[in-house]
């Protein structure tokens, strides 16, 4: 998955409706749930819920079809499995030592900056010039 797409996804699941949206149409399975039930369960009114579902359906995280008169949403479970793989596929990986000491080094040196600025007043050094 390329990063631009798991952003965008990532997004629109950073929105609380959405966000319960989602889980609600995990729990209920591959079958999907009705918009009214969603509504229900979730207490909003339709409008808002519309709302909400375009967004999900903009990035394709949910479907909708309809079985007679109603309409159900059906998540994309590939696409969100896809998301997730996306934040955990390289997880425990590690990273080198000498990345790690770069970073820590920075965030140590960056403390100490900000601890010891005073007054708005530059810090200087022969290599840095800060505020």
């Amino acid at each position: 998955m390329e990063i631009e797409t798991a952003a965008k996804i990532l997004a629109e699941l950073g929105n609380q409706v959405r966000l319960k949206v989602v889980r609600l149409l995990v729990k209920a399975g591959r079958n999907g749930v009705p918009v009214g039930r969603i509504q229900a369960e979730l207490a909003i009114p339709a409008s808002t819920l519309s709302h909400h579902l375009n967004h999900l359906k903009a990035v394709g995280l949910i479907r909708q079809q309809r079985e007679q008169t109603t309409l159900l949403c059906v998540m994309h479970y590939e696409l969100l499995e896809g998301v997730i793989a996306f934040l955990t596929n390289e997880c425990c990986f590690g990273i080198s030592a000498e990345t790690a000491k770069t970073e820590s080094t920075l965030f140590e040196f960056t403390q100490w900056i900000f601890k010891n600025r005073i007054n708005n007043e530059c810090i200087w050094n022969s290599k840095w010039t800060f505020w």
